[in-house]
């Protein structure tokens, strides 16, 4: 097993951060991308983000860009769940959805 340099985790980081950046930016509305384009995209920087070296920390990238942040947790699901979202704001969500689920039935004749 090979160990790599941290000029290979800084190198990596680095296409990381531009690629995030750039999923960022289409993601909020500021540059307009084709779908193919979009696929593109995030297949790079998704096997990017799964081929991140030991060592090699993600947390201010993951911080600074919410989309990659969660085209994270979807690449990384499989193993790790939804471990960057806030377990609260699931439950919230879970919960919301109940109550609207509930409400609709009951509008249907309750």
């Amino acid at each position: 097993m090979t160990q790599s340099s941290p000029q290979a985790g800084s190198a990596q980081l680095s296409i990381i951060e531009t690629l995030a950046y750039a999923l960022e930016r289409v993601e909020r509305g500021f540059s307009s991308v084709s779908p193919l384009q979009y696929r593109q995209l995030t297949a790079r920087l998704s096997e990017a983000l799964r081929t991140v070296g030991p060592g090699v920390s993600l947390q201010p990238l993951l911080d600074a860009f919410p989309a990659t942040a969660e085209l994270y947790e979807n690449v990384n699901y499989e193993r790790a769940g939804l471990c960057r979202s806030p377990l609260q704001a699931s439950s919230d969500a879970e919960v919301m959805a109940r109550t609207i689920l509930a409400r609709a039935r009951c509008s249907e004749g309750c």
